[in-house]
């Protein structure tokens, strides 16, 4: 019996813990000590049961091999029936089976159902334990990279203020850049713009991220997806790729990018990327100028077997201009949208169907003292610069400069992020106090943006006043039902 990783699979050592996660499968798994001597002796190559049993049992004191080859076959007969390892009596079968992510796999399902590409965390306590560790250990999980600020569209909703999509990452800075993430043990890397596509060498930096064994996500518009760069993700096994889908209605898709014909290039190559067997997820922002179109694009989405996200919280300009907000939905004109969406999502109604809504609100009701959100505890971005920012979107706030300081040193000793890290629930008071939070998300790089001085603890109303409409659509659901 032979035993490989599945090639949409990928392992790390986060301090005491060993983790899986599988980009096909969208799942992960968390394990203790034992389990994470146990994944270390897994490869991308295929091992016997006898090799894997050898390797393990070095890191156990007195124990033989032949007393614990019953407990790593069943360890990793158990990965099998979960997807996360390839086997085969020989080992060219195991690499024969070891096909990567399929869609003709994802099974057609009703509205109500979620598609690719989604974390459903398979082992909950164990995850939850994972995010506790965080908190007192930050683990750099997944780096954004800006491979360019230049974009062949021009949203009309853009955060990033047009004058500055002007710069491209160096290509030395870059390759540096997956070397440190490397030693760091960081799992995914984001590559992301502007518009990717557009930087020269983009297809050459995607192979090299991929052969690096990271879990590798591109934020593309599809634009100039080609038949070479589709290559590369297939046969990289490039993780996923997220793409922005206005509208079924060309006229109005073209109308937020102000180019075009647009609409035909970014439909057409999303169709492209499910034929290749290529996990892709629609990003649908709802703004004026596609209030009415969201649940349209959620039905294709569903037809093609892909999740679409559709967010109406436009943020402004990093730079605190909020010309771009003139686009933004009004709190009476998210009611709508969010009607829309509870509409066509069958599990979210059957979900608020259940809940005590009285229990649900107090469970909101936290410990004052606990970070008030999760920026710089595992995941971080850089620009073309090399200046690195907590989260896509604040990139006003500036945490450190590649040029000058390792990735590690920003990470660990940044003032900056050791600020966000210290920032509890009681410092925002605004929102630890909101009768609302139930039904918000509230975001210091929001807060930042719309800031006119820069200041996360700023609480823009309009986030508040569309959390108050959240929840009445959500009780008048209730109510009518």
């Amino acid at each position: 019996m032979n035993y490989l990783l599945r090639k949409d699979c990928y392992i790390r050592t986060i301090g005491e813990y060993g983790y899986i996660k599988s980009s096909g499968l969208f799942n992960d798994l968390v394990f203790d000590k034992s389990g994470q001597i146990f994944l270390s002796a897994l490869s991308r190559t295929p091992k016997s049961l006898e090799k894997l049993t050898e390797e393990i049992a070095k890191h156990f004191i007195d124990v033989k091999e032949k007393d614990i080859i019953g407990d790593v076959k069943e360890f990793f007969d158990a990965l099998v029936d979960d997807g996360y390892v390839v086997f085969g009596e020989t080992e060219q079968e195991a690499i024969k089976r070891n096909i990567g992510f399929n869609y003709a796999d994802v099974k057609q399902m009703g509205l109500e159902e979620d598609y690719t590409p989604r974390n459903i965390r398979s082992d909950r306590d164990s995850q939850a334990l994972l995010d506790e560790y965080f908190l007192k250990n930050p683990y750099l999980s997944n780096f954004q990279i800006e491979l360019t600020s230049r974009c062949n569209e021009r949203c009309v909703h853009c955060y990033i203020p047009h004058e500055y999509k002007n710069s491209d990452i160096d290509e030395k800075l870059y390759y540096d850049v997956l070397e440190q993430l490397q030693k760091m043990g960081t799992l995914g890397v984001t590559l992301s713009g502007g518009e990717p596509m557009v930087r020269p060498k983009f297809k050459e930096f995607l192979k090299a991220a991929k052969e690096r064994d990271f879990y590798v996500h591109v934020l593309t518009n599809l634009t100039l997806l080609d038949d070479e760069t589709i290559r590369i993700m297939r046969d990289g096994n490039t993780c996923g790729i997220q793409a922005s889908l206005y509208s079924m209605v060309p006229e109005h898709h073209d109308a937020i990018t102000t180019v075009k014909g647009s609409f035909e290039k970014t439909k057409n190559a999303i169709l492209k990327l499910i034929e290749n067997n290529i996990p892709v997820q629609i990003n649908c922002p709802v703004m004026k100028g596609n209030k009415n179109d969201a649940a349209d694009v959620i039905r294709w989405g569903h037809q093609h077997k892909i999740r679409t996200n559709v967010d109406y919280a436009i943020m402004a300009e990093y730079d605190h201009q909020t010309s771009n907000l003139a686009n933004r939905l009004s709190p009476e004109e998210c009611r709508g949208v969010i009607r829309s969406i509870i509409e066509l999502d069958e599990a979210y109604q059957n979900l608020i169907g259940e809940l005590d809504f009285d229990t649900a609100e107090k469970a909101h009701i936290t410990d004052e003292n606990e970070p008030f959100c999760g920026v710089g505890i595992n995941t971080a971005c850089m620009v073309a610069n090399g200046n690195v920012y907590p989260c896509p979107g604040w990139q006003g706030y500036v945490c450190g400069n590649l040029y000058e300081k390792s990735l590690r040193e920003i990470w660990f000793h940044s003032i900056p992020i050791q600020y966000l890290r210290n920032l509890k629930k009681k410092d925002v008071k605004k929102c630890a106090d909101c009768k609302h939070k139930a039904f918000c998300n509230p975001c210091l790089s929001r807060f930042a943006n719309e800031s006119p001085t820069g200041n996360p603890l700023e609480v823009a109303s309009h986030f508040c006043e569309v959390a108050k409409v959240n929840r009445e659509v959500v009780m008048e659901y209730i109510k009518n039902k």
